[in-house]
């Protein structure tokens, strides 16, 4: 099984490094045996601040240029690793493999470990953007709360991966922010944003008062896995009736004329 991990911090700086390093032996880590995962940063200059919907949007064609790629490569899985999640519907209805969402697969599986959760967000911009997404994805009812720290990203998580101090800080805030959820109800907690998600990890960070920290890289890694190999069960996995569905007929041969053979892949 190759799973194609696309990355939005790595593109700061390179696959080698700090980040870059760290999110590989996370995803490796959590990778059953036989599964092979490329981490791929976007172009340099991208990813720099995708809370803001223009920069999101310019990423986004980026992202399903890659999603179109990794599907000719023979991949089996496309994975977002990013809290947004820019480009998932639309590669959900561009491609025939399956693609993953690293905030979706979190709360999917935070569901499954308890009945409420709770979001730990790292700016106060990505709030709504957060909150837009888990209502969207029908979940609405199981948080209890997104609850804030107060660091900036990303360059404080990024000395934090390297630096015990810095790391330190990141962790104290995380758990005051955690008890804050726990204390309104809150039976998991998620990290909102995959270099928080790193530092938790290098810290060992995964449990505060009882409560489980669930790491999203690590679920969006299992969640993959599961796509695949129920996809080779049962040969489908991502539906293509309604929301995802493709164009077909006349319609494809003008889209096809117009944007080029190359999207969607397989359909006629």
């Amino acid at each position: 099984m190759r799973l194609y991990y696309q990355s939005f911090g790595v593109s700061r700086g390179s696959r080698e490094g700090r980040y870059g390093q760290v999110l590989k032996r996370i995803v490796d880590s959590a990778a059953a045996p036989g599964t092979e995962i490329v981490v791929h940063g976007l172009s340099p200059h991208r990813a720099i601040a995708d809370q803001y919907r223009y920069l999101e949007l310019l990423d986004t064609v980026e992202v399903t240029e890659r999603g179109l790629l990794a599907e000719r490569e023979g991949y089996d899985a496309f994975l977002i690793g990013n809290i947004f999640e820019p480009g998932l519907h639309e590669l959900r209805e561009l491609l025939n493999i399956p693609v993953l969402g690293l905030r979706e697969s979190a709360i999917h599986v935070a569901c499954l470990m308890g009945a409420t959760f709770s979001l730990v967000n790292v700016n106060p911009k990505f709030v709504p953007r957060v909150l837009e997404g888990v209502r969207l994805q029908g979940f609405s009812s199981r948080m209890v709360s997104v609850e804030r720290m107060t660091v900036e990203r990303p360059s404080v998580f990024d000395m934090a991966l390297h630096d015990k101090e810095a790391r330190s800080e990141v962790v104290r805030q995380f758990v005051e922010a955690a008890r804050r959820g726990i204390d309104k109800g809150a039976e998991v907690l998620i990290p909102a944003g995959g270099s928080l998600m790193a530092v938790l990890a290098e810290a060992g960070v995964h449990e505060v008062e009882s409560t489980p920290v669930l790491n999203g890289l690590i679920a969006l890694v299992k969640t993959a896995e599961m796509a695949v190999q129920i996809r080779g069960i049962a040969g489908v996995f991502t539906s293509k009736r309604l929301t995802y569905a493709p164009p077909s007929g006349k319609l494809l041969a003008d889209i096809r004329k117009a944007y080029g053979e190359q999207v969607y892949p397989g359909v006629s």
